[in-house]
């Protein structure tokens, strides 16, 4: 995946770290030991900052980071409670799997995103998904627009309006040492996709992914790429192919709903 991201960016920021130092403290002690579940509640701030940091970012002004951060520290301590050592899942992916839910939980009661705003989103995504069911390949920009029957300055407005939705998929935030994949939840967190996750095993999910993104025209994937898997910021990608960052995420959307379609129909045969 690395080979299709421009060579031109800037240097690439090392993920948030969870110290192996942690995760053996808690297991060799008891859930119940306040000194050591407080301990990991200082070591595992760092992960509560970076989900509330991208997911605040794609939100609207209103919506405060110290509410998500105060959301994501109750999913910090929910994880801290509820772990079992003895499961497959590091403490650290289960954390951040516990934080990024209690975020978006919260998010959903707020119900903060508009119905006008929801209800575009869906038409746009039935658009794509009807197209690119058509075509057998992944849409571009272009083609979107002209099943729309919108005008270049009406799709960008559409997809500024939408990017709050389409920007909370794919994202992870789990250690660099830890060598579990993250599942379907936590690369795409969309409520259709949810229910059928046990159906595919994880490697083949990743794959279906992966070959996806190879699919999708160059801009759209390098912009992934970057983002996802070089963890650029968006001001950075748009450094590098001299776009504006508002133009990134609106090719970032459309790549994303892309995605999502293409597992949905996927894991429905």
């Amino acid at each position: 995946m690395k080979n299709a991201v421009a060579t031109k960016k800037p240097k690439t920021r090392t993920r948030t770290s969870i110290p192996s130092r942690a995760r053996s403290t808690y297991q060799e002690n008891s859930s119940s030991d306040e000194q050591t579940q407080e301990e990991l509640l200082k070591l595992y701030l760092p992960i509560v900052k970076s989900i509330v940091a991208r997911i605040k970012i794609n939100l609207p002004p209103h919506i405060e980071e110290a509410d998500l951060h105060s959301v994501g520290l109750q999913g910090l301590i929910a994880a801290l409670r509820k772990y079992d050592p003895k499961q497959k899942k590091s403490f650290g992916s289960y954390a951040a799997m516990r934080i990024r839910g209690a975020i978006l939980d919260e998010l959903r009661r707020m119900d903060w995103m508009p119905r006008n705003a929801r209800t575009n989103f869906k038409k746009l995504r039935k658009v794509v998904e009807d197209l690119e069911q058509k075509l057998g390949r992944p849409a571009t920009e272009a083609e979107v627009r002209t099943e729309m029957k919108l005008s270049e300055k009406e799709y960008q407005a559409l997809m500024t309006e939408v990017r709050p939705i389409s920007f909370l998929p794919l994202d992870h935030c789990t250690s660099p040492d830890d060598s579990e994949e993250t599942n379907l939840y936590e690369i795409i967190p969309d409520d259709s996709l949810v229910a059928v996750t046990d159906k595919m095993e994880k490697d083949e999910l990743i794959r279906l992914v992966a070959e996806r993104i190879q699919q999708l025209p160059e801009v759209p994937r390098k912009v992934l790429a970057m983002y996802y898997y070089e963890d650029m910021r968006l001001a950075e990608i748009a450094a590098v192919f001299g776009l504006t960052e508002s133009r990134i995420c609106q090719i970032h959307s459309q790549a994303v709903i892309s995605l999502r379609n293409y597992l949905t129909s996927v894991m429905h045969k």
